[in-house]
């Protein structure tokens, strides 16, 4: 069978068919798959049945795959990989039961942002469960051309731990663990447009989940303006909701896309998911130098 894409939204995402992603892929049939998802920002198999090594070989396919930061969250046998799940965890509360319960890309709290992830699920409640995915390309472009000629001169700082508004994205966080987070990393200064080096678009660079203010703004320009942005991130026609299946894999392009994982479902029951994520290029800057490291390092 070859390969297919079936478009499951008008904002943003694709399946893709006649591929398994735990076979083999030649170089054309990668190619395809690069395309697709440059033009759907999101892509989904089904049916993926394959160990953490073969998802982290699929992964390594696209790009060099990223450490977690923590060293705790990693898999003790595949340290590429790390698990978002609510179960107990050696008979405590997951670290990672909680995470993602507003709009965010993955890593926009760095100099490094990912470049992308790809989430593979092995338990799924029996409804909810959910992810949502909005297009920033769209988000961008349905702008007025003023406020296009505004956005793509401002600059926002982009801190996960700066504000009480990140309760509802990190809670259950270990306390310790949480300032050991917030010590590796400090705030920083993003473009709010970002352009793509594959597509060529711009794209909103911004979240809710992390954007704190518009750098050289008062509180109150500043809110406002985020405010409108980010309803306009999140309208209908460009949000694509992913209803999980077991043995789903979804990857995303962090640089041109948003995320979500509402708490849609009944928390006794199971939702686990394995991540890897491709390193980024370097974007942005620190907004004050952290001890030890070099401005935009």
């Amino acid at each position: 069978m070859s390969m297919s894409i079936r478009r499951l939204a008008y904002g943003l995402g694709a399946e893709v068919l006649g591929v398994d992603p735990a076979g083999e892929i030649g170089a054309a049939t990668l190619g395809q798959l690069v395309k697709a998802w440059e033009d759907h920002q999101v892509l989904v198999f089904r049916g993926v049945e394959w160990s953490l090594g073969q998802q982290v070989a699929f992964s390594r396919r696209f790009g060099e795959l990223e450490l977690h930061p923590l060293k705790y969250l990693r898999n003790p046998d595949c340290p590429e990989v790390f698990e978002v799940t609510n179960r107990l965890v050696n008979g405590k509360p997951s670290e990672t039961g909680e995470v993602g319960r507003m709009w965010h890309s993955d890593g926009a709290y760095t100099v490094k942002p990912p470049t992308a992830s790809f989430l593979h699920c092995r338990q799924i409640p029996e409804s909810g469960g959910t992810t949502w995915f909005c297009n920033m390309y769209l988000a961008y472009e349905r702008l007025s051309a003023t406020m296009q000629g505004i956005v793509d001169q401002l600059e926002v700082v982009n801190d996960l731990f700066g504000s009480g508004k990140t309760t509802a994205f990190i809670s259950g966080r270990d306390a310790n663990k949480a300032g050991e987070e917030s010590a590796v990393n400090p705030p920083v200064v993003q473009p709010m447009v970002r352009v793509h080096p594959g597509t060529g678009r711009k794209a909103l660079f911004l979240n809710p989940a992390a954007t704190r203010r518009v750098l050289g703004m008062n509180e109150d320009e500043s809110d406002a303006l985020l405010k409108l942005l980010f309803q306009q991130c999140t309208k209908p026609e460009i949000v694509y909701c992913h209803y999980w299946r077991p043995n789903d894999l979804v990857m995303w392009d962090n640089r041109c896309t948003n995320h979500l994982a509402p708490k849609d479902y009944d928390g006794s029951q199971i939702r686990q998911m394995f991540r890897t994520t491709l390193v980024g290029e370097p974007h942005g800057r620190y907004l004050a130098e952290p001890a030890g490291m070099a401005v935009g390092a």
